[in-house]
């Protein structure tokens, strides 16, 4: 079974990060008319006709020049300009999750191009003076560093390790297995999903969910594996696939992240699903991935 989160991830690129800080390097490829460039407005991008619009370095306007990478015999780039485009064009301009829709459809190919992209704008975004003096940052090695313009100091990009997880209850492939999925508040009637919650600092990734359950939904849980994993730059995460398997069944959501839990059988998960009284999350999500591996195959509907 070939996992749906996966059509985000491939083809991945060669992100030539020995060639960041060769400038003369750099400025062949920008003068070559066949390198693609991607403009982002801060941190969003300008869609045409449902699909992701790259341009020639020539069309592209002034801003910070980020390498992203090789692929297909083609250098690829992103030019982070300012905010105001979008500002002044509201409603053409989207962040990232705006773009899932197409990145989902007929884009799929440059996915891994435009997180990382936008993963890189939305740092440059939120990192702008010195977290040690206060000084002005200067962009460097391609886009990928910040370099303090008062003391020196390097500043570099970082990823947030969340954890995403299926916790099960039951004989393995029996009728009566079940998986465990929350809802939030702010979602609509019948929409559930997967657990999950940032690592905290010094704590191992099974540690992070047993304690994330236990928050949520008062489930504890004992033996974790590792499933897979998806790059999620909203802004800036990791997302680490994992499956749980339960100690206790008795549900005591928080009230606060999550509003309401449940346990589903694969029947019921199929009947709900089919009757869209349960409304799963998006086929490229690696949540959707997890409910699918547990329940062995597609399931209907999607957010």
């Amino acid at each position: 079974m070939t996992h749906p989160h996966l059509r985000l991830s491939t083809p991945a690129h060669d992100r030539s990060g020995l060639r960041r800080k060769d400038d003369a390097w750099l400025d062949e490829r920008w003068s070559d008319p066949r390198t693609r460039v991607l403009v982002v407005s801060g941190t969003r991008v300008r869609p045409r006709d449902g699909a992701i619009e790259w341009t020639s370095p020539e069309q592209a306007p002034d801003g910070v020049r980020v390498l992203l990478g090789e692929r297909d015999d083609d250098t690829w780039f992103a030019l982070i300009a300012d905010g105001g485009p979008a500002q002044a064009e509201q409603g053409e301009w989207f962040p990232l999750r705006g773009l899932l829709p197409a990145l989902a459809g007929g884009s799929t190919d440059v996915a891994p191009l435009v997180f990382h992209a936008l993963g890189l704008a939305e740092w440059h975004w939120a990192t702008r003076f010195c977290p040690r003096c206060g000084g002005a940052l200067v962009p460097a090695a391609a886009g990928h560093e910040l370099h303090c313009a008062q003391c020196g100091k390097p500043q570099f990009p970082r990823t947030d390790p969340a954890v995403i997880m299926l916790v099960t209850s039951g004989e393995p492939g029996s009728d009566d297995e079940r998986c465990l999925l929350g809802r939030q508040s702010v979602w609509p009637e019948g929409r559930f999903s997967t657990l999950a919650g940032f690592c905290e600092p010094g704590e191992t990734l099974e540690d992070a969910v047993r304690r994330e359950v236990a928050e949520e939904v008062g489930v504890r849980v004992g033996a974790v594996t590792y499933f897979g994993n998806q790059p999620w730059p909203l802004p800036a995460s990791l997302m680490l696939g994992m499956i749980g398997r339960a100690e206790s069944t008795t549900i005591e959501v928080d009230r606060d992240e999550i509003e309401e839990a449940a346990w589903f059988t694969r029947a019921e998960m199929r009947e709900q699903a089919e009757a869209g009284t349960l409304v799963l999350p998006g086929g490229v999500s690696i949540s959707r991935s997890l409910i699918e591996h547990w329940y062995g195959g597609p399931l209907p509907g999607s957010w």
